[in-house]
């Protein structure tokens, strides 16, 4: 077990090594979520859609 003065100097050493993203590599990412929500959420819907009429044609309705 390490001394706890030792382990938060360690951690803070650590820390410097973060290099955190710039402000438009954050932006682009937050993007590319969203994008890639909304063609994901279209796809599902489409597929949805087509089972929906699947099993329309199978029932009858």
């Amino acid at each position: 077990m390490q001394n706890p003065l030792n382990f938060f100097r360690s951690v803070k050493q650590e820390l410097y090594k973060i290099t955190w993203p710039t402000n438009k590599e954050a932006l682009m990412g937050s993007v590319m979520v969203i994008v890639m929500a909304v063609i994901a959420s279209l796809f599902f819907l489409l597929l949805d859609q087509i089972f929906k009429m699947g099993l329309n044609f199978l029932i009858g309705a």
